[in-house]
């Protein structure tokens, strides 16, 4: 991806910060400081719940980072000014958890989980974390995607308390002020977007800030990067979305979007004042800005802030990690196969230049000869040479020689692809016939869905496998259920960005990292990549189970971490023996803490 962002850094890259007049002084903190004590005190010991003052009575019931609910014991209830204010059952966090999963089951409808879970959160943060933990495979699909799709679409209907900052046109001139008014001061993680491009909804202004809250609440119950550290923003410059415009619910700013010079000043306000406000090594994680905007401003911080695009290179690792994963099923090394995608955006471009650079660093051969084996197409058909003067900057690089080919159906039968790649966030464009051509030109065709949410999915899981005869190996962006076909039960692998980005980050933060590399990326596509088991492949799954995520997200910390410290990235010195138990012993545990 350095390669393709270069032209729009004027030839800069993420390694000459390492110059002798920029080199940052090494810290011994690194990005892990624990402020409140909160990890560095074993269970058993005792921890006193600070707010701006020791919190006590009815304010410690209203703190969602310190109450417990009906889990104080006998004596916190005496020293906190608890008696009375609670019923005399005393209970245990563990049968919290059991009483709420069995009260969100209740509900049917997908977005009333999600509207529970979302009230957990903001009355018992620890409780909230522990029953994503414990049930991650039940609950991801509804604290994120697909339900978290529904959710933005209706956040003006559903808001009820502010989760994060937002940040509008009204505030330009003052964000570091607005910065500042936010409670936590020792911020690791930042998630922004500007609601331009929300999963494959497209335009939902400010009510996109539903996207922030989940991905960092994923950060925290798969990274085990703590709550207090993490930050969500949505900048607000409007939306032309016009249902929302003309919705009397709608949270946002009335008017079209701000574009251009407005519009980059903005953001440039915003980058600038989270440097001064937080420092150097505060990731900075852009999700969903549209192509457009997506690709412009991670050119330009790219180099001079620690900032990460999931759309493009967070889904871009997850895919190559399934893709290494998946040659042992069908095959091959990664240079011996040829790629087709259906879409050319974010997601698509990034993830192709990633099994590009792979690709490259297996056979040294040079980046533009492995570009030669992946195709791409968009809305006006396979990306060719012939139509270069007419391409966006970032699709440049894969237009190839070639006759022009209007559909993708033209393409498959054409470029007879091994592997077929959706990420156009357009439902049910692999036809039918799209499989039957895959599956006649290949033994073993890999499909990957991926677009988001499960509305917009190229295919399912049932026409894959039905209209491939059983032969595919699928995955998608979101879940689907195991399919029965000719007797035999097919499960599908989820390439789902959760699995990279909280251990990416960590990795990051744990290490004091001050910049983002391509090979920090494929790091841990690599360390993803190692964690499928075989019991998954005799599933015909490519990706392991979100069981395991919290060891994964460890390894994959620990990976990016060692890349960091190789690439000299890194400011936390020394560096960490074993990183692995390093990255385990820097994960927030939600477990309840014993007041004095």
């Amino acid at each position: 991806m350095e390669n393709t962002l270069k032209p729009l850094r004027d030839g800069e890259c993420v390694l000459d910060v390492l110059s002798p007049r920029s080199t940052p002084r090494p810290t011994v903190a690194g990005g892990v400081e624990d402020v409140y004590g909160e990890d560095r005190a074993t269970e058993d010991q005792l921890v006193t719940p600070w707010t701006f003052s020791v919190a006590s009575g009815y304010s410690l019931l209203r703190d969602p980072q310190y109450n417990k609910g009906l889990a104080f014991t006998e004596k916190e209830r005496d020293a906190h000014y608890l008696r009375g204010l609670l019923p005399p059952t005393v209970s245990s966090q563990q049968l919290q958890g059991k009483k709420l999963m069995h009260n969100i089951r209740q509900y049917e409808v997908p977005l009333q989980k999600y509207t529970a879970m979302m009230d957990l959160q903001e009355r018992n943060e620890r409780l909230f974390y522990k029953l994503l933990i414990d049930n991650v495979e039940e609950l991801l699909p509804i604290v994120y995607t697909p339900v978290v799709g529904e959710a933005c679409q209706k956040y003006g209907s559903i808001f009820k308390r502010p989760q994060g900052l937002y940040i509008s046109l009204k505030e330009k001139g003052k964000i570091l002020e607005v910065l500042k008014n936010w409670p936590e001061r020792s911020i690791q993680v930042i998630v922004v977007t500007d609601g331009e491009r929300i999963l494959g909804l497209g335009d939902l202004g400010c009510q996109g800030m539903g996207i922030p809250v989940g991905k960092l609440a994923l950060y925290t119950a798969l990274g085990g990067v703590r709550p207090s550290a993490c930050l969500p923003v949505t900048i607000d410059v409007g939306t032309n979305n016009e249902k929302l415009l003309n919705d009397e619910f709608y949270i946002g700013l009335r008017q079209k979007r701000a574009t251009g010079k407005e519009y980059y000043d903005l953001l440039h306000e915003f980058m600038s004042a989270v440097k001064q406000n937080y420092g150097e090594k505060v990731l900075v994680q852009f999700e969903d800005f549209a192509n457009h905007n997506a690709f412009e401003l991670l050119a330009k911080y790219g180099t001079t802030h620690l900032v990460f695009n999931d759309d493009i290179q967070g889904t871009a690792a997850v895919v190559l990690a399934g893709v290494v994963a998946a040659l042992k099923l069908i095959g091959g090394t990664l240079p011996d196969h040829k790629f087709l995608f259906l879409g050319a955006g974010e997601a698509g471009t990034g993830i192709a230049e990633l099994i590009a650079l792979e690709i490259s660093k297996q056979t040294k051969a040079p980046i533009e000869e492995s570009r030669k084996q992946i195709w791409l197409v968009d809305s006006k058909g396979l990306i060719v040479s012939s139509r270069a003067n007419s391409l966006q900057h970032f699709k440049k690089p894969w237009a190839h020689e070639h006759e022009p080919v209007g559909t993708l159906i033209e393409a498959v039968k054409v470029i007879k692809p091994t592997v077929l790649i959706g990420s156009s966030g357009v439902g049910k464009t692999f036809t039918k016939e799209v499989v039957e051509a895959m599956t006649a030109n290949n033994k073993i065709p890999l499909i990957l869905a991926l677009s988001n949410p499960t509305s917009q999915s190229e295919c399912t899981a049932e026409e894959a496998y039905t209209w491939s005869e059983g032969r595919a190996i699928f995955a998608s962006g979101s879940p689907f259920d195991p399919v029965e076909y000719n007797g035999k039960t097919y499960y599908s692998g989820q390439s789902n960005n959760a699995y990279i980005f909280p251990g990416f980050g960590l990795g990051l933060v744990m290490s004091g990292a001050i910049r983002v590399h391509d090979d920090m990326l494929l790091a841990a596509s690599e360390a993803l990549a190692n964690q499928v088991t075989e019991e998954s492949y005799k599933k015909g799954m490519t990706y392991p189970p979100f069981t395991d995520i919290r060891k994964i997200s460890a390894n994959i910390a620990a990976n990016v971490a060692a890349k960091a410290y190789e690439l000299g990235l890194a400011t936390h010195l020394p560096r960490p023996e074993n990183l692995v138990k390093y990255a385990e012993s820097c994960m927030y545990t939600p477990l309840y803490r014993n007041y004095r």
